[in-house]
């Protein structure tokens, strides 16, 4: 398949490379691959690194960037943000890449970020995040929180009732994205009946579950980062909660994820993303079919997977327009650039390095994929600090 032409590029050792990742004879240029290929978030970030990989394939077969066929570098963060830091010390310093695809969760991401900040390095992130941040040297292709958290907890108030409970891992994201829900529920005098935060990769949720079903909230709202998500809807089967009693809207959980866990056990629940294997589109089902060539018909795309993509795609359009592989020039030539994508016409924001995004809700069927069940007819800008929200002032 064509990953393991992908794999074999990976692993060329290029010795002859400057500052700006290119080759002096003019014919590559690396860049830094960094994502979990090991640990707990493995389930989520492998499937990201292959959508990555594939992109970077597409190009090559293109003619590269600015005549040039991309060398990835590969770097495996090991599900721990310590590893994330020094492996992205690694790539800049080290492999002296011209850019870096990678991390997922915050924390990593907050690892990361001074690291590339102190060299200067650019950053292309493609996972949806709590927001409260906009860095120069980072490219954020999930959504921020008004792309995502905001219009899912809306949407469960209108649909399920305004009594929720929030269950999420414990780190950065999860514990942002309480802050910005527990606001938005007192703005519509809604009510927060409990909130309970694990450990990347806890795997034991009877007390908690326990909670739930004591308190009988609305809505559940997960922020569960990995393969927590696993052990949790497993326990809550095992309490007798599914998605008619006391349905679940996740933050993290794609048609990556669900592929790997017990789909009776998901079904009938709901997720908040920007795109979803079923978002309708030519480009979409060119992409889809892509994929699942290159990494076989079971694989599903997903959120975090196409905003990787886009990523790859993104950056090579900034270098054309630029001219050049620098840093700041590409930072720059990004700002306006607008790509058409499988989950349709994405321009990175000028002013804050985001990009403007459609905000659909899913939920999750019998067969494993996830059904759009509501959407927002445009993109909507992003607003990384909810600076619109007059109710999110003081959340950091």
């Amino acid at each position: 398949m064509k990953n393991f032409k992908l794999t074999i590029l990976a692993v060329l050792v290029v010795t002859v490379l400057g500052f700006s990742g290119c080759n002096k004879d003019g014919n590559t240029v690396k860049v830094g691959l960094l994502h979990s290929l090991s640990g707990t978030m493995e389930i989520s970030e492998r499937a990201v690194y292959d959508s990555e990989m594939m992109a970077i394939q597409e190009i090559n077969e293109n003619g590269g960037v600015l005549g040039k066929k991309i060398v990835p570098v590969i770097a495996d963060g090991k599900s721990e943000p310590g590893i994330f830091a020094q492996e992205a010390k690694r790539l800049l310093q080290t492999e002296k890449v011209a850019t870096v695809f990678g991390c997922w969760t915050s924390a990593s991401r907050k690892a990361v970020k001074p690291i590339f900040e102190e060299y200067f390095g650019l950053l292309w992130y493609p996972v949806q995040y709590e927001g409260m941040e906009a860095s120069p040297n980072i490219m954020y292709m999930g959504a921020s929180p008004n792309q995502q958290i905001v219009p899912a907890v809306d949407f469960c108030a209108e649909k399920f009732g305004k009594k929720m409970f929030i269950v999420g891992s414990d780190y950065v994201f999860p514990l942002t994205a309480s802050k910005i829900i527990k606001a938005q529920l007192i703005q519509f005098d809604g009510k927060c009946l409990g909130e309970e935060y694990v450990p990347m990769g806890h795997s034991d949720f009877s007390s908690i579950v326990a909670k739930i079903k004591a308190t009988k909230p609305d809505v559940i709202l997960n922020t569960l980062n990995g393969d927590s998500n696993v052990a949790f809807f497993a326990e809550l089967e095992k309490s007798g909660i599914n998605s008619t009693k006391i349905p679940v809207m996740s933050f993290s959980i794609t048609e990556s994820e669900v592929a790997k866990m017990n789909i009776e056990q998901l079904a009938g629940n709901y997720v908040s993303w920007n795109y979803y294997e079923s978002t309708a589109g030519t480009l979409n089902e060119k992409f889809v079919s892509a994929y699942k060539t290159a990494y076989g018909e079971n694989r599903m795309t997903g959120d975090p997977i196409e905003a990787g993509y886009i990523a790859v795609h993104m950056w090579a359009l900034a270098c054309e327009k630029a001219q050049s592989f620098d840093v700041e020039k590409v930072r720059i030539a990004s700002k306006g650039l607008s790509y058409e994508a499988p989950e349709g016409i994405v321009t990175i924001d000028g002013t804050n390095q985001h990009l403007y995004k459609h905000v659909r809700i899913g939920k999750i069927n019998s067969e494993g994929t996830i059904d759009e069940v509501w959407a927002t007819p445009t993109a909507i800008k992003p607003d990384p600090y909810l600076s619109t929200y007059p109710w999110a002032r003081g959340i950091n």
